[in-house]
């Protein structure tokens, strides 16, 4: 069974145009490491991974300390700088690393989130929410004081996608057993005889058609949600995982600005959808006083493709004094869009059989709808939950990875399914406990446009920093309880004096 990525006969705009001037912040040079510290149990010589974004850039780090050399395969000419290319069309659009995201980078890449500033990257990391305009479900996140949090551990760095990644492969290529074989298509996983093991891969230089193989003793499929190992599995006759899916349609479109320093006090603007209103907005100031100007629409609504329509499309929602800057900010560029038909999860830690020396990565295995943020900090906390698997050997590692990386998936999974399924335009199942928890979510949500301790818990779930069972202990329910009933019974008595008012008036 050939297992491929296609190849297009129509060349796209590639790097060229507006797209690369958010992303030509030059990067500090990054002096070569030694090899990084190998775990006294070599597991193999030789780990091949599949795709070389955040996925598999994450992957190949951590396998660098479990075997000798490891090969990183990529079909695109990677740039030297930051700039878009074709292999990540989403990365000209919106992105969040979120705090856990954020701390996971640092660990695996020391010094890592001091360079992305350095290098111009803004980072949030006093606790100030005036620099944040979050709305969630129609509520809006308190927006005075500090969070009550610890500031530091929940900072938010703020660089455009291409930033990021350029930085993330900068730092993997100093690591002297990792190389990234670049400009190459995956053609075809091999096997052995009796398809009981995945014994390497299979590919073809796309510059001159010239193939080769790599053998490997374990293969990482990280080439995204359009991966082809369901169908090589199908083939050999281990069936297809099930699939998990939550249609949304999301739309989105974004075009890169240069704002004045000061235009905006604000460093994020995030506009959720709300039940009526299945559409949202997203403003983000990025490295060097570059901004990302972001409009997403779901189930139908897709926003318009030029930036007065943008503009149009989100006066509904957007805050007034961010549209005006917007209107006034100067372009950088086109406007960009990007489809996702669904939130997929493919259910690899269900599998009764899997093949020895093959996993599967990142959007590989969940991809999720793209307006939470959540897939980057999800493909680091899955090679956290790789590099613990490895620490215990290679012996039944199909089995042991996907059911620990299934943990930070389904808290994930969790969120965004409760946040696309409270939205009566999108389809699917709402049993019993989807509904309740989901009526419990927005008594969260009001609760935290006042009161910092439950916003600051919140914020923390959202994150993925703690997981979503802390909005069910006892103590944080009773602080929205609290708040909540005191937040009813300020406007029952507001409501009393009204009346009492226009009592008074009339006699």
């Amino acid at each position: 069974m050939t297992v491929h990525t296609s190849r297009s006969s129509v060349l796209g705009r590639g790097n060229a145009g507006v797209d690369d001037t958010v992303a030509t912040a030059q990067i500090t040079d990054v002096a070569a490491l030694p090899l990084a510290p190998k775990n006294p149990q070599e597991l193999g010589g030789h780990a091949v991974v599949l795709g070389a974004s955040m996925g598999g850039l994450l992957a190949a780090r951590v396998l660098a300390d479990f075997f000798r050399t490891v090969t990183v395969v990529e079909r695109d000419v990677l740039p030297d700088d930051p700039a878009n290319r074709r292999g990540v069309p989403q990365g000209r659009h919106a992105h969040v690393l979120l705090p856990r995201g954020a701390q996971i980078l640092d660990e695996l890449f020391p010094g890592f989130l001091d360079g992305l500033v350095v290098d111009g990257a803004p980072v949030l990391d006093d606790g100030e929410l005036s620099k944040l305009y979050f709305t969630f479900g129609g509520h809006e996140m308190l927006r005075s004081g500090k969070a009550a949090v610890d500031h530091k551990a929940m900072a938010t760095y703020v660089p455009s996608r291409p930033f990021l990644e350029c930085h993330v492969r900068r730092r993997l290529q100093t690591i002297g057993n990792v190389t990234i074989l670049e400009g190459h298509d995956v053609a075809e996983l091999t096997s052995t005889a009796d398809r009981g093991r995945v014994t390497g891969v299979r590919v073809v230089n796309r510059d001159g058609g010239a193939e080769k193989e790599l053998a490997a003793d374990l293969v990482v499929d990280a080439m995204g949600r359009g991966a082809h190992t369901p169908a090589f599995l199908e083939s050999l006759g281990y069936g297809r995982p099930v699939e998990d899916h939550i249609v949304t349609h999301t739309t989105y479109a974004s075009q890169p600005l240069w704002m004045a320093p000061g235009t905006l006090k604000e460093g994020i603007v995030l506009i959720g959808p709300v039940p009526g209103r299945p559409t949202g907005m997203a403003l983000f100031g990025c490295e060097n006083d570059t901004w990302l100007f972001t409009v997403f629409g779901m189930v139908g609504r897709e926003p318009p493709g030029e930036r007065a329509g943008m503009i149009a499309f989100a006066q509904e929602f957007g805050p007034p004094h961010v549209l005006a800057a917007v209107r006034a900010a100067e372009p950088l560029g086109e406007v960009a869009k990007h489809r996702m038909p669904s939130s997929q999860r493919r259910r690899y830690d269900k599998m009764r059989r899997f093949p020895d020396g093959l996993l599967v990565f990142g959007d590989a295995i969940c991809s999720f709808n793209p307006i939470y943020g959540q897939g980057m900090t999800v493909a680091a906390l899955e090679a956290l939950a790789l590099r613990g698997c490895l620490r215990h050997g290679d012996r039944d590692l199909s089995r042991r990875f996907f059911r620990a990386a299934a943990k930070p998936i389904a808290a994930a999974w969790q969120l965004a399914a409760g946040g696309d399924l409270a939205l009566p335009e999108v389809e699917g199942p709402r049993p019993l406990s989807v509904r309740i928890a989901n009526a419990y979510m927005d008594w969260v949500l009001t609760a935290c446009e006042s009161d910092a301790v439950v916003a600051g818990q919140f914020f923390k779930v959202n994150a993925l920093v703690d997981p979503p069972s802390r909005l069910l202990h006892p103590a944080f329910i009773h602080r929205v309880a609290t708040v909540n009933l005191r937040r009813r019974k300020a406007v029952h008595q507001s409501r009393r004096g009204t009346r009492r008012t226009r009592a008074a008036t009339w006699r």
